[in-house]
C-alpha cells in the first residue's frame, strides 16, 4: 500500500449530506489534504539530494604531497651587524712654528706618503736666526779656545808656585764656563736649524688627505701658540678599520677566543650597493666595557684596503663567524608553517598521517632554512602541495628532493636588509 492509499485509509468517513446542501467546505478539505501529500513527497526526496554530498565526500581519494628528508650540510654561521668605516689613523696638520705660508705641494683629496711636502713656510726669518746663532756658537767656541790656553798655561806654573791658587781656581771656572757657553750655542743652533725644518710642513703618516683649510700668502701660527692654525687632515685608510655596536654575546665570545689564544674572528662585510660580502678582514678589538644604556658594546673590525677603494665614512654590512662549521639541517623556507607564536614543519609518518613539529629557526642559507632544533634527519617533512595537508589527516607521498638555490637578490647582486644572523655553506 502507498502512502496515498494509507492517507486515503485513514480519512474519517464523511457522511453525505442531502441534496441541496452546500458542498464546498468538503472540496476545500480535499484540496488541504492532496497538498500535505505533495509536501510530503518533496521533503523526502530534498533529504536524499542533501544527505548525497556527505556520501560522495567520504570517499575523496587522499591527496598526495611532496615530501623529502632534511638536506644536512656543513655551514659557516655568522652574525650580522651594521657599521661604519672608520681610518686607521687620523691626523689634524698644523703648523710648528708661525709665519706666512709661500707653497702649496698637494691637491685636495690626494693620496699623500708619509713625509711628503704640504705647506711651506716662509724661511727667511728663520734663516737670519739660524745664521745668528751660529755666530754666537763661533764666538762661544773661540772664548772656550782662549780659555783652555789660559788654564793650561797657568797649571804647568802651579807645580812651581809660580802662581797663586786662587788664579788657578779663576782660570778653571773661566774654562768650564766657556763650556756651558758653547754647549748652549751648539743647543740654540740646533733649535733653529729645527724651525728652519719646520717652515716645511710634511704628511705625518701615509693617507688620503682633505681640502686646504689655509691658502697661499695666509699668516699661520705654530704649535708654540695655544690655538695652532689647522692646515689640513689626514685619513691612514691601508688598512682599514670597520667600527660596530653588538651584543654582550660578542664581548663573551672574545674572551673566551682570547683565553684559548685565538685570535680575532673572521668577519666579511659588503658595501651598501654589493649583493657579496667582498671584503674580508678579522675582528681586534672589543672595548673595555658595555655601555649601561643601551646594554651594547663597541666592536672594531681591521682589513686590508691596497687600493684605498674604502673610505671613512662610508657604511656596510658586516657578518662574523660565531663558530665555524657546523653541520645543519635545511629545509625550504616555504615548508615553514606559523602556529600562533611557533614555527612548524608538516611531517608525513610511515603511516602517512601528517604531524606538526614544532622547530627552532636559523638563518637562510641559500634559499633553505637552517633548523636550529625540533627536526630529525630522518623526518619526511612535506615540501610541495602543502596546503592539501591538516594534521591528522592522511595523504599519498611522492619523493621530492631538496635543492640549495641562490636567492634571486643574491644573483641579481642587490641590496638585502641585514639580518639577525647568516649562515653560508662551508667551502
Amino acid at each position: 500500500m502507498n502512502m496515498v492509499s494509507r492517507i486515503q485509509a485513514e480519512m474519517p468517513t464523511i457522511p453525505v449530506e442531502a441534496p441541496g446542501k452546500e458542498r464546498r467546505p468538503r472540496r476545500r478539505w480535499r484540496t488541504a489534504a492532496l497538498v500535505a501529500i505533495g509536501l510530503a513527497l518533496a521533503g523526502g526526496a530534498g533529504w536524499k539530494a542533501f544527505d548525497r554530498p556527505r556520501a560522495e565526500a567520504a570517499v575523496m581519494p587522499q591527496p598526495t604531497v611532496g615530501v623529502a628528508v632534511p638536506l644536512v650540510r656543513k655551514v659557516v654561521l655568522w652574525d650580522d651587524y651594521v657599521g661604519r668605516f672608520a681610518p686607521s689613523q687620523a691626523v689634524e696638520v698644523r703648523p710648528r712654528v708661525s709665519g706666512q705660508i709661500v707653497a702649496l705641494h698637494f691637491h685636495d683629496g690626494d693620496i699623500v706618503r708619509k713625509g711628503q711636502p704640504l705647506f711651506t713656510i716662509d724661511q727667511r726669518p728663520f734663516l737670519a736666526a739660524l745664521a745668528e746663532a751660529r755666530a754666537n756658537a763661533a764666538s762661544a767656541r773661540s772664548a772656550l779656545r782662549l780659555a783652555q790656553a789660559d788654564y793650561g798655561r797657568v797649571s804647568r806654573l802651579s807645580g812651581d808656585e809660580a802662581v797663586s791658587a786662587a788664579e788657578v781656581d779663576s782660570l778653571r771656572a773661566r774654562l768650564q764656563a766657556a763650556q756651558a757657553a758653547l754647549a748652549a750655542a751648539d743647543a740654540r743652533v740646533r733649535q733653529l736649524a729645527l724651525n728652519v725644518e719646520f717652515t716645511v710642513v710634511r704628511a705625518p703618516i701615509t693617507g688620503r688627505v682633505s681640502d686646504r683649510r689655509i691658502d697661499v700668502g695666509n699668516l699661520v701660527s705654530g704649535a708654540d701658540a695655544a690655538n695652532a692654525t689647522l692646515l689640513t687632515t689626514i685619513n691612514a685608510l691601508d688598512p682599514i678599520y670597520f667600527t660596530f655596536d653588538a651584543s654582550e654575546a660578542l664581548f663573551l665570545k672574545a674572551q673566551r677566543d682570547r683565553a684559548e689564544g685565538k685570535g680575532g674572528g673572521e668577519v666579511e662585510i659588503r658595501l651598501q650597493d654589493e649583493g657579496d660580502f667582498r671584503w674580508k678582514g678579522r675582528l681586534d678589538f672589543t672595548d673595555n666595557g658595555l655601555d649601561p644604556r643601551s646594554g651594547t658594546i663597541r666592536g672594531r673590525a681591521v682589513l686590508s684596503n691596497p687600493d684605498l677603494f674604502l673610505t671613512a665614512g662610508m657604511f656596510g654590512n658586516m657578518r662574523l663567524s660565531n663558530g665555524g662549521e657546523v653541520d645543519a639541517l635545511l629545509v625550504p623556507d616555504e615548508a615553514i608553517q606559523s602556529d600562533q607564536a611557533r614555527k612548524v614543519v608538516l611531517v608525513a609518518g610511515t603511516d602517512g598521517v601528517v604531524a606538526a613539529k614544532p622547530v627552532e629557526l636559523g638563518p637562510v642559507v641559500d634559499g633553505l632554512r637552517v633548523i636550529r632544533s625540533g627536526l630529525a634527519p630522518t623526518d619526511r617533512v612535506i615540501v610541495s602541495n602543502i596546503q592539501a595537508a591538516a594534521t591528522g589527516t592522511k595523504v599519498l607521498t611522492r619523493a621530492a628532493p631538496i635543492q640549495a638555490a641562490k636567492t634571486p637578490a643574491a644573483q641579481a647582486g642587490g641590496s638585502l636588509p641585514p639580518a639577525a644572523s647568516q649562515a653560508t655553506f662551508a667551502r
